[in-house]
C-alpha cells in the first residue's frame, strides 16, 4: 500500500475545516449581524463637539425616555445616502428621535449633505477625531444604535438602514421583542 505525503493530506482537511465554519456560521439567526457587546449595557460617553447651527448630541438626550436611534454618519459614505431616504420617513412619519453622529468629516460637507438631503436628526454633533465611534464599537459608517428610555443600547445595524433591517432589527427592538 502507497502512503500518502503530509502535504497532499493538508488541504482537503484545511477545506473541510473552513467549510464546517462557514456553514456553522449561516446557521447563527441573523447571519448579517455583527456582535456587539454594548447590547444591554449603558450608551458609552460622548467625545463630540458641535456642528454650526445645530442642536448638539447629549448625554441627556440619551437618557430621555423613549426610544430612539443613535446614527453614526458621514457626508462621504456612500451608505449614508443610501439610508438617508429611510431615516427621513422614520423621523418624519414615525416621530421617531434620530440623533446623529458625523464621522471623521469636515464640518462644510457634513453641513452641505444635509442641506442637499434634508435633515432627520433631532440634533447632531461631529466626531472628528473618531473617539466616540471607536467607544460605541464602529466597525464604519453608517451605523445604528436602539437606545431605550434608559440610556441602554437594545439593538445594532451594522451598514445602512435599509427596509430589510427595518423589519428585522428596528422595529422589534423598537417594540421591545
Amino acid at each position: 500500500m502507497a502512503k500518502l505525503p503530509l502535504l497532499a493530506i493538508i488541504p482537503p482537511v484545511a477545506f473541510a475545516a473552513l467549510a464546517g465554519l462557514f456553514y456553522a456560521g449561516m446557521q447563527r439567526d441573523d447571519p448579517d449581524a455583527l456582535p456587539s457587546t454594548f447590547v444591554g449595557r449603558e450608551a458609552p460617553a460622548l467625545t463630540v463637539s458641535d456642528l454650526e447651527g445645530l442642536p448638539p448630541v447629549t448625554a441627556e438626550a440619551l437618557d430621555a425616555p423613549g426610544m430612539k436611534l443613535v446614527n453614526f454618519w458621514a457626508s462621504w459614505c456612500a451608505p449614508c445616502r443610501v439610508e438617508h431616504p429611510n431615516l427621513e420617513a422614520l423621523a418624519r412619519d414615525e416621530g421617531l428621535p434620530i440623533y446623529g453622529i458625523n464621522y471623521k468629516d469636515e464640518a462644510d460637507n457634513a453641513l452641505g449633505f444635509l442641506e442637499e438631503l434634508g435633515n432627520p436628526y433631532r440634533a447632531v454633533s461631529a466626531d472628528e477625531g473618531g473617539r466616540t465611534a471607536r467607544d460605541w464599537g464602529v466597525y464604519g459608517v453608517p451605523e445604528t444604535f436602539v437606545v431605550d428610555g434608559e440610556g441602554r443600547v437594545v439593538a445594532r445595524v451594522a451598514g445602512p438602514v435599509t427596509e430589510r433591517t427595518l423589519e428585522r432589527t428596528i422595529r422589534p427592538a423598537l417594540a421591545g421583542e
